[in-house]
């Protein structure tokens, strides 16, 4: 399942690092993912889940349908739900990131309107600004991705993408120049610090034009180290995160097996004010860590002749004949977790998600993984199960 939601917007950024280390892999399966459980969420609409409480006592989820926040417990049954869907004080807008749990009791997420913190019953507790105006804003939704919450110094931070402008746009190289793909958020002071540039070396450094979705950041972070990988960027930069910021400690090199090369567009296509998001070319999409172990959540992409193919079918008329088309192309992209221990940074696993599973994403919590049953093509359900999912070695 997928959602898009799109709106003009274009972001921009800037920071330093110091002689990072460089790390090779190889591909070992010592692998495998075990379900041991799941949870029904009993509701009619199109709910996605994007967060489990770090007690794994909460499940907060998305119905795109009704515009709605829907929490449970960890049986599924519904605690509390909410809208802000009205013009309010307290209203986020244009949704921009999916909400994350600052603690049991709390959400965080990012609107058009600013950063906002409720309780579980919807109540606003916090709202702070963007650092910059925002003209527009880009949005691709994945299951388990939102804004991430980090402790530092005993002090709670938000990590939220970037969306600062700087009044420049993908066409032109001070964007490139100037890019940081994160702010580090003190929530106590209500701090913006711009964090994590285009490495030097970078794949987007090299004069070539780039969409929003080709640098998507995937991230996780946890004690003062933080895991990022940008979009199609096949490399995880791993660095010491403070409260003053980040330094680059080391770089991880990675070739993902069916992981697609991703088109250049010249920059001369793009224009100041407009964004366009692809699904469809390769990302790393989401990091978690489990137990010791950094899960890499990959999507490979379709093939750039495919898509040419897949085009040409639909501007031809026969959208029936390029819907059949895409699903079958859909069908064939190499989809998967890559497993790497998070103290040697070598990589121990490659694994395809379990049968009948979501491939969009999964959330982690409890020491799991929270995975969603794929929608039945046959029969409409009336329910979204989550699998609990325990990855064992063989």
């Amino acid at each position: 399942m997928k959602h898009l939601q799109l709106c003009l917007f274009a972001t921009l950024f800037f920071y330093s690092c110091a002689d990072p280390k460089e790390k090779g892999q190889e591909i070992p399966t010592a692998y495998s993912f075990q379900i041991v459980d799941s949870l029904d969420l009993k509701i009619l609409g199109n709910p996605m889940i994007t967060d489990v409480s770090p007690k794994a006592d909460r499940f907060a989820f998305h119905d795109f349908a009704n515009k709605e926040f829907i929490i449970t417990d960890n049986s599924g049954s519904i605690v509390s739900r909410f809208s802000k869907k009205e013009d309010t004080p307290d209203s986020y807008g244009f949704l921009m990131e999916f909400p994350g749990f600052v603690n049991e009791n709390q959400l965080a997420l990012v609107g058009m309107k600013g950063v906002f913190i409720y309780d579980l019953e919807g109540n606003m507790v916090k709202r702070l600004a963007h650092p910059e105006s925002m003209g527009g804003a880009g949005f691709m939704s994945f299951s388990g991705k939102g804004i991430e919450i980090v402790s530092l110094n005993g002090k709670q931070y938000l990590l939220s993408k970037s969306v600062r402008t700087r009044d420049s746009f993908a066409g032109e190289q001070r964007f490139y120049d100037n890019f940081k793909a994160l702010e580090l958020i003190d929530i106590e002071e209500e701090k913006f610090i711009e964090i994590v540039p285009f490495e030097q070396g970078s794949h987007f450094l090299d004069g070539g034009g780039y969409f929003e979705s080709d640098y998507a950041p995937a991230l996780e972070a946890t004690d003062e180290k933080l895991y990022i990988a940008l979009g199609a960027e096949q490399r995880l930069n791993v660095y010491d995160l403070s409260s003053e910021g980040v330094k680059l400690d080391t770089i991880v090199q990675l070739s993902i097996p069916g992981f697609e090369k991703l088109p250049v567009t010249p920059r001369a296509e793009f224009s100041k004010g407009s964004i366009t998001i692809k699904g469809n070319t390769p990302a790393i999409r989401n990091i978690h860590i489990v137990d010791g172990k950094l899960l890499i959540h990959y999507y490979g992409g379709v093939p750039e002749e495919k898509m040419k193919e897949l085009e040409a079918l639909w501007i031809s008329g026969d959208k029936e004949e390029s819907e059949k088309l895409y699903n079958q192309v859909e069908n064939e992209v190499k989809q998967g977790i890559l497993i790497l221990d998070q103290n040697t940074l070598n990589i121990i696993g490659n694994l395809d998600f379990p049968d009948k599973v979501n491939k969009s994403g999964f959330a982690s919590a409890g020491g799991f993984l929270w995975m969603e049953k794929a929608p039945n093509d046959e029969v409409e359900e009336d329910f979204l199960r989550i699998y609990k999912v325990k990855l064992v070695e063989k």
